[in-house]
Formats: C-alpha cells, structure tokens, sequence
C-alpha cells in the first residue's frame, strides 16, 4: 500500500465515469450515422484523452468537450474535406447524453450506499454527463456527488485532479478508493496517495508497468461484494 493510504474502510468511494459507469458502444452507431466508420469511435475517445492530458501537461487543460470536438472535426475532414462538420459534431456529442451504464453499476451503487459507502463520481468530462446518466440508471440518489476536473484545473491522471476530489469530500487523499477501468487512472490516484480499484469487466490482465491496484474486481457490484467481506 503506497505510503499515507488508509489501510482502514475509505471514507469516500470515488467513480470514474465515462467507460467504468458508461457503456459507450453506442457512440460506433453515431460515428456511422455521421459517416465516419464505427470501429473509430474507440480511437477517437482515445485520442481525446490523449490531447486532454497533453494540454494538461502543457499547463493549458481544455474542457472535455472542446477536446472532443476537436479531435471529431479532424476526422471527419479526412472523410468529407472542406465540408460543415457542425451537425455532425453535435450529433456525435449529443450520443453522450444518451448511453447507458453497464448492468453491473446500478445495483453496485445501491449495495455500496446501502452498506453506508459515501459514493461521488470524477470525471475527466462535464459534470452534468455524470448527472445525466445516473438519472437515467435511477441511481442518482445513491451518489453524494458528481464531481469533474473542470473544477480541478487538471485533467486526471494529474495528482491535482484527485487532491481536488479529496478537497471537495472533505478529507485526506488517503481516504479516497479510486474505482476506474482504466489503469493510467489507477496508477495516477495510487501515485497521488489514493487506494484503487481496478474493474476488469473483460478479463483483460492490468499492465505490468503501472502501479498495480490495490483491489479488483469483476464489476462494480462485486466490489461491493469485496469491500463488505472485508
């Protein structure tokens, strides 16, 4: 356990959003209804981080959707150059507003809220999309708060953007649980002094050369399992 981490029960359990709550296959039926092939929209959100986190290291963090949107428009000027990418800009984007969270999200926040877990999202994105998409799940209540770096100045994997987490809860870095599907983001909390969870939801081994998680699990409600075994 990396030094001035908790070894007791964490304060506050910390939800990443987009990919570890979401399911974002639909966003391929977007990509296709814009013209642009599906089996991109995975290397577009990829990209999308990538630039968000360059500019964070830059010292020049852009919002999440200004990131997107410009990554989105380079694209689609390869297909269709010189052409108003407006609309389809706005189409793709609007698919955040629409996705679904995986099955095992809403009765993983219900067992973590039931078992007296406070439970607060951080998202690189806005956080009205967090706000949005736990409504729809009908889990909103169970989630003390929706938290985004825009607040932060700094795009996670950045040690500010989980000591903003820390700061907005009102405790220590050491007593936040990180739960992320994306190992840069366990490495980068574990790095800032957090515990973390890894979700594996597709078996995939976590890479040998980022600060292994301190648990993981297969979903969100087998952490909830985990945690309430102790």
């Amino acid at each position: 356990m990396a030094p001035g981490v908790s070894p007791v029960a964490p304060a506050v359990i910390v939800l990443d959003v987009n990919e570890t709550l979401s399911d974002m296959a639909p966003m391929a039926g977007r990509f296709a209804d814009v013209g642009l092939p599906p089996g991109d929209a995975p290397l577009w959100f990829a990209a999308v981080l990538r630039d968000g986190m360059g500019l964070t290291a830059a010292g020049a963090p852009r919002p999440f959707a200004a990131v997107a949107a410009g990554v989105l428009r380079t694209m689609l000027e390869r297909v269709l150059p010189g052409a108003d990418h407006d609309a389809p800009v706005a189409h793709v984007l609007a698919g955040f507003g629409a996705l679904d969270v995986h099955p095992d999200v809403p009765p993983g926040i219900v067992a973590l809220a039931d078992a007296g877990h406070r439970v607060v999202t951080l998202s690189n994105g806005a956080a009205a999309v967090a706000e949005g998409l736990l409504t729809r799940a009908g889990v909103r209540g169970g989630v003390e708060a929706c938290l985004s770096v825009d607040d932060a100045g700094a795009w996670k994997p950045a040690a500010a953007a989980y000591r903003y987490a820390a700061g907005a809860c009102g405790v220590a870095t050491g007593d936040l649980l990180m739960v992320a599907v994306h190992p840069w983001d366990i490495d980068g909390a574990a790095r800032a002094g957090l515990r973390t969870a890894f979700i594996r939801r597709d078996g995939a081994p976590y890479p040998e050369h980022l600060t292994p998680p301190a648990l993981v699990a297969r979903g969100l409600d087998d952490l909830a399992r985990r945690l309430a075994a102790g």
